[in-house]
């Protein structure tokens, strides 16, 4: 049955800290321009064959990934390119407004609706309080539709551009040299530039002419368990704990 949300922001100013918000490349760009900190997020799918086109979710994450290797294993990567500060986002003013609305990402313009199509929105899964959700506030979601057509409109031009992106962040890694994922859906591998180093890599990748290098990659999980069953179909895997300088660890799932 189609759900029926209401919401309107109560400026508490929750949802403004502690975040790593998914950019754009372009995004990413004036992020790390007005003087923000910007990571990359990468993970590996395994993909020794190309599965059905009938399963939604599956197609959703192969047009927003790039083939790769990861030693015998044909693999599928992506990337995420996130802005991300701990506490307070930077443009966060004391009175709980944001300092840089008008250019503010398109994540945070669709807030709280999710741009992922597989993804349901769900009150109790946001930073927001109850009274946020009370059904006297105006209607954010109508028999499972965004109700603001603009709102609307800027979902679909962020899927969009993830599709076009892709071919960016494959340059990205290959010229800057990540070549490191975690594995899907256990956990992320991120990268951490200086922002001046960062900006010049993305600026790099943007060029079309410039040459995709082809990176052979490595998959680390926090899982012992997964490391042995990469191995031995041929993948190069190893523990979350043999990290580059420029690497860091997230996990999603508990170590085993």
């Amino acid at each position: 049955m189609a759900m029926d949300i209401s919401f309107a922001c109560t400026m508490c100013g929750d949802c403004c800290h502690n975040l790593r918000l998914p950019l754009s490349v372009h995004e990413a760009i004036r992020w790390l321009e007005r003087g923000g900190d910007v990571q990359v997020f990468c993970e590996a799918m395994p993909w020794p064959v190309e599965p059905s086109t009938d399963d939604g979710q599956v197609k959703h994450r192969r047009i927003r990934s790039f083939a790769a290797e990861s030693g015998e294993l044909a693999i599928r990567v992506l990337v995420t390119v996130v802005a991300a500060f701990d506490g307070a986002c930077p443009h966060l003013q004391p009175d709980m407004r944001c300092g840089g609305y008008e250019a503010r990402p398109n994540v945070c313009r669709i807030y709280p609706a999710e741009i992922n199509p597989f993804i349901e929105l769900m009150p109790t899964h946001k930073a927001c309080p109850p009274e946020a959700w009370a059904a006297d506030k105006p209607s954010f979601i109508k028999g499972g539709q965004i109700v603001d057509s603009i709102t609307a409109d800027l979902i679909r031009n962020s899927r969009d551009v993830a599709i076009h992106d892709v071919p960016v962040k494959e340059r990205l890694c290959g010229n800057a040299g990540f070549h490191t994922a975690s594995l899907a859906n256990e956990g992320f591998v991120t990268y951490t530039l200086p922002p001046r180093a960062m900006l010049d890599e993305l600026y790099r990748a943007l060029d079309p002419a410039s040459p995709t290098r082809a990176v052979p990659w490595r998959i680390l999980s926090n899982r012992r368990s997964t490391v042995n069953t990469l191995n031995s179909v041929g993948a190069r895997s190893e523990m979350h704990t043999a990290l580059l300088p420029t690497e860091g660890y997230i996990p999603l799932l508990e170590a085993n």
